[in-house]
């Protein structure tokens, strides 16, 4: 994968101010590649302030300011997906979506990038035909069949537009992360629901069942990806399934909040999604609510067997996400050694 036998390979991650973006350079650092990290003002670190990162300004919605981090790049980690923040206009979102994924694709077949990892979502995974087997790469989410969820359909084009592009000849491998739970979680993409536990404000549990991965064995599967990840495929990197209210139960148990003590019936799931609608600070939830009955467990054999993905015990991942959280003054644990 290294071009220049003289010098370590480059790598520029899209999303280096961000959660998994952020773990994703970090990998890299520790294997000794190059790292260039884009964001959109100086003041964007994320949890990398402690890390040598060659910083650029730029945005993924203008390609031309993507050129200067892209000169001289081997390998660009697309971790910077776009996530709708409701669920309004959802073709019109999702119009956006494949216009921005289109632009940063072409800039770099422009740049001559060599090879194009792209985090896609475990959204665009779909059922397994019958019931003899968990969920894998194999299957396919069908669009619009998530009950209105602009998370399900932006993902799904994007990831579309990206083997596309690999199947004319872009060498791309596209990545798909479960539930990413871990320490660094800066803007709390997903870290809410281990606030809210941690806090005792989660009383109740959802029906389901989930699947929990490490974000540091995210990252790190990511950087084999790039090493050895096969063009055109897609991987996905999971770690534990769970049911929802076994995450929530152990959240609480590692945080020393008490339990939830019932839960909800599935029919109310859509109740809760329109409520939720007419609040537009929390429609983003409403995403994945309108999407309850696509919650599943998931195989990861592909991601072992050619990445050597190797997942953490979930208990780590939770006391090392709620440590970060507590020295970062997010939240107080009631009983928790750090």
């Amino acid at each position: 994968m290294n071009p220049h036998p003289h010098r370590p390979p480059t790598a520029l991650v899209l999303g280096a101010s961000g959660f998994i973006g952020g773990h994703v350079a970090r990998a890299l650092l520790e294997e000794g590649w190059g790292v260039r990290g884009l964001r959109r003002s100086p003041q964007s670190v994320g949890h990398l302030g402690d890390l040598r990162i060659d910083w650029f300004e730029g945005d993924v919605e203008v390609p031309a300011s993507l050129r200067p981090a892209m000169e001289e790049t081997d390998v660009l980690f697309h971790v910077a997906g776009y996530v709708p923040p409701n669920t309004y206009r959802i073709p019109a979102k999702v119009a956006q979506a494949v216009q921005r994924i289109r632009g940063v694709l072409q800039a770099a077949e422009a740049a001559g990038i060599r090879r194009v990892v792209y985090t896609s979502s475990l959204s665009t995974i779909g059922a397994p035909p019958g019931a003899h087997r968990l969920a894998d790469e194999r299957d396919a989410y069908i669009p619009w069949t998530a009950h209105g969820s602009a998370y399900y359909e932006c993902k799904y084009a994007m990831e579309s537009e990206v083997l596309r592009a690999a199947a004319r000849g872009l060498d791309a491998v596209v990545v798909n992360p479960t539930l990413v739970l871990g320490p660094g979680d800066v803007h709390l993409s997903v870290s809410g629901i281990l606030v809210a536990a941690a806090k005792g404000y989660l009383r109740f549990w959802l029906p389901g069942e989930i699947n929990v991965v490490d974000v540091r064995d995210v990252a790190r599967t990511q950087v084999r990806a790039a090493e050895v990840g096969r063009k055109g495929e897609r991987y996905v990197l999971g770690g534990h399934n769970v049911s929802v209210r076994e995450l929530i139960e152990r959240i609480c148990e590692t945080a020393g909040a008490p339990p939830p003590f019932m839960g909800m019936p599935r029919g109310s799931l859509s109740v809760l999604a329109r409520l939720l609608h007419a609040i537009p600070p929390l429609d983003r939830a409403n995403n994945h609510l309108r999407a309850a009955d696509h919650w599943r467990a998931i195989q990861m054999t592909k991601a072992r067997d050619e990445l050597g993905l190797d997942p953490r015990p979930l208990e780590q991942t939770l006391q090392d996400a709620l440590a970060w959280l507590e020295k970062q003054g997010k939240l107080k644990l009631r009983r928790f050694e750090v």
